[in-house]
């Protein structure tokens, strides 16, 4: 289990919990279990679940979740797991699915293409390679005589020569939405008439991850009061995105690039697919640092947001971890997913606060059966 600052708490000095949907929280938590049990392949690798975890995955699955009432999903917790606070401030963001405007075909107004998985790519989940800047990258380029060398970076995939250029899937207007796809891990794209494709994550170069909202507020371009996902875009695009522009230039500063596949699975219908390999649930998935944290933990969160309008209001859920980030990183860190489209996304883009941070452990994995 994670090596962090723990406090250890009752349940009974968690107030907002015994208020909280417990059994929607358990419906999720039994999507988590069914993939943990299931030795699937997650599609970013995290901490792996330990037999403590698995013990309260397989008494999970033997539960029915449609009927399960509220006191009985909080004995099910109660029973089952262990609180612990965490030390220090947290922090949360939010993300959630675009719905974006794009083609089959480019045409006027529809250039940018949607990377897929290029052949070459090889994700490296045991041992990194090192860059030129000596950072530790997790996924590489296989050479033609059977080597490793590092993936080309953000710039050098837009704008190097064609063999370079990933498949295109499909494309969208410009630069910035497909930005946005990539920050946000996933995406479904709607073409006129109304068909949708969905987009799931495909793999990243493995390069670092850099943040553009925090480039433009050092660079005393968008006050820190002001930032959102809405400003950040319209920042973006008066600076031009053509190649060599200073919004491509800034775009590119954030090395790592992210791609897709087109995804029909019935799993898909349900929600974007996480790193665990699960649909995602709106308001109750997180994504978390997968260095220190297993997939399916449930985390109790509670903090002041901007989460069902643009006012803040109190914020109290239990969350299951299910997803991870380039960007979250730290064991009190956390990316909440708002769910699909505009609405959500606005929400979302306004969403860096504190919060307050309890891990649900399973009493196995910490000396407490």
């Amino acid at each position: 289990m994670a090596s962090v600052d723990l406090d250890p708490v009752g349940f009974d000095s968690i107030d907002a919990i015994f208020r909280d949907d417990l059994g929607a929280a358990f419906r999720v938590f039994r999507r988590s279990a069914e993939i943990i049990l299931s030795a699937a392949q997650p599609l970013r690798a995290a901490l792996p679940a330990d037999e403590a975890l698995a013990r309260v995955c397989r008494i999970a699955a033997g539960m029915d979740a449609a009927r399960l009432s509220q006191d009985a999903a909080l004995d099910f917790f109660a029973a089952n797991f262990r609180p612990f606070r965490l030390r220090g401030p947290g922090f949360v963001t939010a993300y959630y699915e675009p719905v974006i405007e794009a083609r089959e075909a480019p045409e006027a107004g529809f250039r940018t293409p949607v990377p897929a998985r290029p052949a070459d790519l090889v994700t490296l989940n045991e041992r990194p390679i090192r860059g030129e800047a000596g950072e530790a990258l997790t996924s590489a380029r296989r050479r033609d005589d059977g080597g490793l060398e590092p993936y080309p970076d953000r710039r050098a995939l837009e704008e190097g020569p064609p063999e370079l250029r990933p498949r295109p899937i499909a494309y969208v207007r410009d630069r910035v939405e497909l930005f946005l796809i990539q920050v946000q891990g996933s995406a479904r794209l709607r073409y006129p008439g109304g068909r949708d494709l969905p987009l799931t994550y495909d793999g990243r170069n493995g390069r670092p991850y850099t943040s553009i909202g925090r480039l433009l507020i050092e660079r005393g371009l968008v006050p820190q009061n002001e930032m959102s996902l809405e400003r950040l875009k319209t920042e973006i695009r008066a600076l031009g995105q053509e190649d060599g522009a200073p919004g491509a230039r800034l775009m590119q500063e954030n090395r790592s690039y992210v791609f897709f596949r087109a995804d029909s699975s019935p799993e898909r219908r349900d929600g974007p697919i996480g790193g665990e390999g699960c649909a995602l649930a709106p308001l109750r998935s997180i994504a978390v640092d997968r260095s220190l944290w297993s997939y399916g933990l449930p985390f109790f969160i509670t903090a002041t947001l901007p989460w069902r309008s643009a006012a803040a209001e109190p914020f109290a859920r239990l969350m299951i971890a299910q997803d991870t980030g380039s960007a979250i990183l730290g064991p009190a860190r956390a990316d909440l997913f708002f769910g699909a489209g505009d609405e959500a996304g606005a929400l979302a883009g306004l969403v860096r606060h504190n919060a307050d941070f309890t891990v649900l452990l399973p009493r196995g994995a910490v000396g407490d059966e």
